[in-house]
Order: C-alpha cells, then sequence, then structure tokens
C-alpha cells in the first residue's frame, strides 16, 4: 500500500503543477486573441479623443423662423465651433431648407459651410446645388443664406436646369414669400436663356 499511496502523493503534487501552468497558459492564450482584436477600438478611442477636442457634434439640427414667416430648418453631417471666431459654427455636409407660407419650398445643400451667430447668416461653401418646388435645379460656387430675411444669394456663376429650358446667370437671388408676394428669383448679371419646347 505504501508504493501506491507515493504514486498518489506524486500524481496531486504534479496535479499542482501542472494545472496552475495550463490555465496561465490559456490564460495568456486569451490575452493574446484580445490584444490582436483591440486594434479596431485602439483607433476608434482615438477617434473619440479627436472628436472631444475638435468639440464636434454629430448630425446637428438647427430652425427657425423668418420676418415672414417662412420655416427654415439647416442640418448637418457634423459641426464644431470656429478656432477663432465664437460665434461661428464650420459644418460637414450641410443642408438648409425653407419652407415658404406659400406651400413652396427650396432646398440647398453642399460639402461644406458656415453658420454665423451675430449676424444670422449660413454659408455654402464650395460647390452648392440648390432645388425648388417649382422644378428649378441650380449648381453654384457658394450660396449665402440670410436666416432672418430668408434672402438667399449666389456667391458666383451658375447653372439652371428649369422646367422650359436651361439658363446660365452669373447671380441669383431668391426672395422668400410673404402674404401678398409669391417666393420671387432674380437672374442678373449676363443672363442667357436656352429655351427647350415642351413636347405634347
Amino acid at each position: 500500500m505504501v508504493p501506491a499511496d507515493n504514486t498518489y502523493s506524486q500524481l496531486v503534487g504534479w496535479a499542482k503543477i501542472i494545472l496552475p501552468l495550463c490555465a496561465l497558459g490559456l490564460l495568456s492564450t486569451l490575452f493574446l486573441f484580445a490584444r490582436s482584436t483591440t486594434e479596431p477600438s485602439e483607433i476608434a478611442l482615438a477617434e473619440v479623443e479627436a472628436i472631444a477636442r475638435e468639440q464636434r457634434v454629430s448630425a446637428p439640427e438647427f430652425s427657425g423662423l423668418t420676418d415672414d414667416g417662412a420655416v427654415i430648418v439647416i442640418s448637418a453631417n457634423s459641426a464644431r465651433p470656429h478656432y477663432t471666431q465664437p460665434d461661428k459654427v464650420s459644418i460637414d455636409g450641410i443642408r438648409l431648407r425653407m419652407d415658404n407660407t406659400d406651400g413652396s419650398n427650396i432646398d440647398v445643400t453642399a460639402t461644406q459651410g458656415e453658420i454665423d451667430g451675430s449676424t444670422q447668416i449660413a454659408s455654402f461653401l464650395g460647390l452648392a446645388r440648390l432645388v425648388t418646388s417649382s422644378g428649378y435645379e441650380m449648381e453654384t460656387n457658394g450660396l449665402i443664406a440670410e436666416l432672418e430675411t430668408g434672402l438667399v444669394t449666389s456667391n458666383g456663376l451658375l447653372e439652371i436646369r428649369a422646367p422650359f429650358g436651361q439658363l446660365t446667370a452669373g447671380k441669383v437671388t431668391f426672395q422668400v414669400a410673404s402674404e401678398d408676394i409669391a417666393q420671387q428669383m432674380l437672374f442678373t448679371d449676363g443672363v442667357r436663356l436656352l429655351y427647350v419646347p415642351q413636347t405634347p
């Protein structure tokens, strides 16, 4: 019986050594796998830190009324305060929708923009696209929208697709509709019209 007891004691002794080593091996394997899968989270953490530094807001939306009662809604992919001018907000993927009291509306989109809180002006930077409910589609290099009055003005040459043909102009100004006057579009600075007759 003594040899059997010795064998049992040896097995228990080895088990006390081998089992903890196996457990350590398993744990180290888990840590290795965990370390390889944490690379995306490290990137995500870097993005979070960048967002925190920039004080960026995702999917913001601003809304208000013009003096004539038109509803203006500005939405964006993201917005962040201007570095040197606290009254300004820089916007990525800016979109403006203006619903007039007569039922007409316009949509303006651009990849970049700014809102100046002190002057209540929204600037659409770079290539801007404007679509009206009356069937006009325009592209121009920048637009300015006065949020208090609803006046929208292009910064330069624009191309217009109208229900009756195609237009080019150096400038366009949109006047918001009021109780007595419907929404007006004023094309100036070298207007050219290519009339396309409508097929019956």
